[in-house]
């Protein structure tokens, strides 16, 4: 019997996770789950697999979500605050951490899964994004084990070498190349860009994510941060990822070869697909995702990304040239930034300006512990609110 613990189990990536748990019964059992504020799901998740521990970080929430379970005869033990998402990270009895947590949030408690050696299933792409280094480090030093479960990261790691030993170049990789939706907004007329709606932004035609994914999936940030976690994640130099659409969602990413070949893993688009690999890798498990029927398909299409259309995407390869702090930076003002689109306080197009902003203001700063990731992630969060107040200004100024 396997037990994990699910930082972020009130999420998409969480809530699938456990459907593929609760097809395998025999195999997996929940150690804890946690959650920011989905109070009522959490308790439904605690009732049906009855995780020896939860997490939330409201004192209060906590407490009132004890004396539901307790009235309901289930024994999970709810536990509160920061300190509390890095303990379950780390328990012992644990060996899989799911980390699921969106944004940095999640940075700390997956760095304390890290540190104790467990198998990580990392959704969160931020403690590769912000602390990259760092957490490799603390990867390789413990032993741990690192599988991505990010649909495009794990096609990549379905599709390379099976030795992983030496270089890219000296195991015969030529390219990676991301495959990205280009979200809604792909065929939109420039001209719409500045007045689409949060509702629109996040209605993604193939996933289903949260509100902030969703954003960043529109943007193309979402595929800027993945090069960067790609750039971590298999040692690939920045010149080597490329990006290219590919509508369908079909094939989740690829890999070429010296020789010519491209490898590529296909799939519906389903999140369970992914989990359930990394679950159950090296071996296959059910995922419970429809399998694929390529005549039903039809037609695969790819294209270049617009770099004009989605400049987030230039953002985020230029910050990775930089160096860390400016990824650090990059990161910090976009989830402000997207934040203040979703409350309807900044267009849509406003979106980069902020983020090159930020990024233009901040000086290149040693990145040498999460004291000094947390640090630069404030300086950037203010310099990005001043941003997107300015932005407000101007804007109340037109219209006035």
């Amino acid at each position: 019997m396997e037990y994990l613990t699910i930082l972020g189990s009130t999420g998409s990536i969480g809530v699938s996770t456990l459907d593929v748990v609760a097809r395998h019964p025999q195999r997996f059992r929940v150690a804890a789950l946690t959650a920011r504020s989905q109070v009522d799901l959490l308790y439904r998740q605690c009732c049906r697999f009855e995780p020896k521990y939860a997490v939330l970080l409201d004192d209060c929430a906590a407490e009132g979500l004890q004396a539901r379970l307790r009235a309901a005869g289930v024994h999970t033990r709810v536990l509160s605050g920061t300190s509390a998402l890095e303990d379950v990270a780390a328990l012992s009895e644990a060996g899989i951490v799911v980390a699921a947590i969106v944004g940095i949030a999640g940075l700390r408690a997956t760095l304390a899964a890290a540190r104790a050696g467990k198998k990580i299933l990392l959704a969160n792409k931020e403690s590769l994004v912000t602390a990259g280094a760092l957490f490799m480090s603390a990867v390789q030093a413990s032993g741990a084990r690192l599988l991505p479960i990010d649909s495009e990261h794990n096609a990549i790691f379905q599709s390379m070498p099976a030795s992983g030993a030496g270089s890219l170049a000296d195991r015969g990789v030529r390219r990676i190349l991301l495959t990205a939706s280009g979200g809604p907004f792909r065929t939109l007329p420039a001209a719409r860009l500045a007045a689409v709606t949060p509702e629109e932004a996040v209605a993604h035609p193939n996933w289903v994510m949260g509100r902030k994914i969703s954003v960043d999936s529109a943007t193309m940030m979402n595929k800027g941060l993945e090069v960067i976690e790609a750039h971590w994640l298999f040692a690939a130099p920045p010149d080597v990822i490329e990006v290219v659409i590919h509508p369908q969602s079909v094939v989740h990413s690829l890999v070429e070869y010296c020789d010519g070949s491209v490898i590529a893993q296909l799939g519906n688009p389903d999140m369970r697909t992914p989990i359930a690999h990394a679950l159950g890798y090296p071996q296959r498990i059910v995922s419970g995702a429809d399998f694929l029927d390529l005549a039903r398909v039809g037609n695969l299409s790819f294209e270049a990304p617009d770099l004009a259309r989605f400049p987030c995407l230039r953002l985020a390869y230029d910050a990775l040239r930089t160096g860390e702090s400016s990824v650090v930076g990059l990161n910090a003002a976009n989830e402000v930034a997207v934040a203040e689109f979703l409350d309807r306080r900044i267009a849509y197009t406003d979106i980069p300006g902020v983020i090159e902003r930020v990024l233009e203001r901040m000086p290149a700063r040693p990145v040498d512990s999460i004291d000094d990731v947390e640090r630069i992630d404030r300086d950037a969060r203010a310099l990005a609110q001043d941003a997107c107040a300015g932005d407000v200004a101007v804007r109340s100024a037109r219209a006035g």
